[in-house]
C-alpha cells in the first residue's frame, strides 16, 4: 500500500484527510509559553480569536525528525511505501525533517519525499491530486515524480485583507500599513521560489480579484486538473471570490478550504484566494 503524508500547513478539513485516507502530522504554534499544535490543540476559531487580541505575533515551529521517524516505522513495518508532500522547503524545516528521518529508517528506497515548494490549499490541492493519482495505481516513484512536475505548475494568488499582521511580522513598514489602511489598499500575494511575495495590490477586495484574473490570462488554469479556493476566518470573502472567478474555472474540480493558525499567524483573518495548476 502506498501511504500518503503531508503536514497541517496542507489545511485539509479532518473530513477532507479522511476521505482521501491521508495521514497529517501538525506542526505547532507558540502564544508565548503555550505551544498548540495546529488543528488538534487548537482550533481555527480559536486561533483568530487569539490572534485578534496580541501584541506580537505568535511563532511556528516544524515537525522534528523524530515525529516523523516514528510514523515511517509504522508504515515501513506493515510493509508499506510512503509519499510525503511538505510544506515548502524555503519556508520550513519540515521538508529536511522528512529527509532526515527517512535516513534514521534507512528507507530511501520506499520513502519518497516532496517538497511542494508551496503552502496552505496549494500544498492541499497537490495532496487532493496526488491520492487521485494513487487511486489510478502509480507506483510511488511514479507518484513522486509526477507530484514534483506538477509542483512547478501551481499557481496561489490571494488578496489580503489588514496589513497589520505583514506590519507585525516586519514584512511592510508601519507608514506602510497606515497608509494601506486610509486608501483600503489590499496587497496580492503569491508564492514564487517557494516563499509568499507581494506582486500587486488594488484598492478593495473586486478589484484585486480583477487583478488576480488578468494575472491569470497570462498563466490560464489547466481545467482538467482541480481547482482550490481558500479563506482565513473570512467564509464570506472567499464566497464572493468563488462567484467571481466561477466562469473562468467552468468545469473544473472545485475544492475550499479554511487557512489554518501556521499561515495565519503571516496573513491574518480575511484573506482569501484562489489555487490552479497552469497548463502546459
Amino acid at each position: 500500500m502506498i501511504r500518503i503524508i503531508t503536514d497541517s500547513t496542507s489545511d485539509l478539513s479532518p473530513a477532507r484527510q479522511e476521505a482521501l485516507g491521508v495521514d497529517v502530522i501538525p506542526l505547532s504554534v507558540h502564544f508565548g509559553e503555550e505551544v498548540f499544535r495546529d488543528g488538534v490543540d487548537i482550533t481555527n476559531a480559536e486561533f483568530y480569536d487569539r490572534l485578534s487580541k496580541v501584541d506580537t505575533l505568535p511563532t511556528t515551529s516544524q515537525i522534528n525528525p523524530e515525529v516523523f521517524a516514528d510514523v515511517f516505522r509504522k508504515y515501513l513495518d506493515q510493509g508499506d511505501e510512503i509519499v510525503g508532500i511538505f510544506i515548502s522547503g524555503a519556508m520550513s524545516g519540515t521538508c529536511q525533517s522528512a529527509l532526515i528521518a527517512r535516513d534514521m529508517v534507512d528507507g530511501e528506497d520506499r520513502i519518497h519525499i516532496v517538497d511542494s515548494r508551496t503552502v496552505t490549499f496549494a500544498l492541499g490541492l497537490l495532496v487532493e491530486v496526488a491520492a487521485t493519482l494513487r487511486d489510478q495505481g502509480l507506483s510511488a516513484g511514479e507518484l513522486a515524480a509526477k507530484l514534483e512536475e506538477l509542483a512547478g505548475r501551481l499557481r496561489l494568488l490571494a488578496v489580503v485583507d489588514t496589513l497589520k499582521y505583514l506590519k507585525m511580522g516586519g514584512r511592510i513598514s508601519t507608514a506602510s500599513a497606515v497608509v494601506g489602511a486610509l486608501l483600503n489598499i489590499n496587497p496580492i500575494i503569491t508564492i514564487e521560489n517557494g516563499l509568499v511575495e507581494g506582486i500587486g495590490k488594488a484598492r478593495g477586495r473586486k478589484a484585486a480579484f480583477q487583478w488576480i484574473a488578468k494575472r491569470m490570462e497570462k498563466e490560464a488554469p489547466d481545467l482538467s486538473l482541480p481547482v482550490a479556493f481558500g479563506h482565513s476566518n473570512a467564509p464570506e470573502a472567499m464566497a464572493e471570490c468563488q462567484a467571481f472567478f466561477a466562469d473562468i474555472i467552468d468545469g473544473a474540480t472545485v475544492h475550499a478550504s479554511d487557512i489554518g493558525s501556521v499561515v495565519g499567524t503571516h496573513v491574518g483573518p480575511g484573506a482569501t484566494g484562489i489555487v490552479y495548476f497552469r497548463a502546459e
